[in-house]
């Protein structure tokens, strides 16, 4: 029995999903919950989830996809080349087979950088602090988000007096709105952060990262802030194995809704 967590908000992305997932998701006669994101009531029916041992699925935007407008509503702008991940009982993929390349063939033809290009080389210079939101926060770390970006800080002073940038997700309102992270980007000596797509843009920026291990990109990151002088930059060839790894875990509305995700995520897991 398929069962998509409904969001109230009518303009909610997760109410093109849905359907798509009703459809293209076989049945296999037990429960088998999905959730977009974290709103609502989520973290609580994702822990009901927990306890009675049923199988969860998350669902958010992807990591190698064109992007979408958030705010003030969100639209997706050309569906061929907007995916999105599916990830079983956790935020982030970190259950999967790398394929063949083929899949990141055809995101390079559609435009989507999905180049490694190695690593900055020379001096850097800050460290980019990068928070998950709130929710995720708490869902993960079981703190605030405040109490991370502290506890983190106080860690990273034990080894390194490098300046550290901080760095948030842009909401309409905040100091961070319509800038890129690009520009936060240049010069830097490594990302950190709890599960922030910011680790992924900074890998595809030549920046390394560290994260937590639950993280898409832990594969090809460290988790040990001792190491922030030397952060893991893994070679060329495992970087482009995690780039085939991540882009054959992302998906069109149009695959889910055939059962292409439904196939992929099955043979994987």
């Amino acid at each position: 029995m398929v069962i998509t967590h409904k969001i109230g908000w009518q303009k909610c992305l997760s109410h093109q999903l849905w359907p798509a997932i009703e459809k293209g998701w076989r049945d296999e006669g037990r429960p088998v919950h999905f959730f977009w994101g974290l709103a609502g009531n989520n973290i609580r029916e994702i822990r009901e989830c927990i306890e009675r041992n049923e199988e969860w699925w998350y669902v958010d935007v992807g990591y190698l996809t064109e992007q979408i407008t958030r705010y003030p509503e969100p639209k997706i702008h050309n569906y061929d080349k907007t995916y999105f991940r599916i990830c079983k009982g956790n935020i982030h993929t970190i259950r999967c087979k790398v394929g063949d390349g083929t899949r990141v063939q055809k995101l390079a033809h559609q435009g989507i950088d999905v180049e490694f290009k190695g690593w900055l080389t020379g001096e850097t210079n800050h460290i980019l602090l990068c928070p998950s939101s709130p929710t995720v926060t708490y869902h993960i770390n079981g703190i605030t988000q405040d109490e991370w970006a502290k506890i983190t800080t106080d860690e990273i002073r034990k080894y390194t007096d490098r300046p550290i940038k901080f760095r948030n997700k842009p909401r309409p309102g905040n100091q961070y709105w319509n800038t890129d992270i690009k520009d936060d980007l240049k010069d830097c000596h490594c990302v950190i952060t709890n599960m922030s797509l910011a680790a992924v843009d900074g890998i595809m920026n030549m920046v390394p990262a560290i994260t937590h291990q639950r993280h898409v990109a832990s594969f090809v990151t460290s988790r040990d802030l001792s190491k922030i002088n030397k952060p893991m930059r893994p070679g060329h060839k495992t970087m482009n194995e995690w780039i085939k790894m991540v882009a054959d875990n992302q998906f069109t509305i149009q695959e889910i809704e055939d059962g292409i995700a439904f196939k992929v995520l099955q043979e994987q897991i």
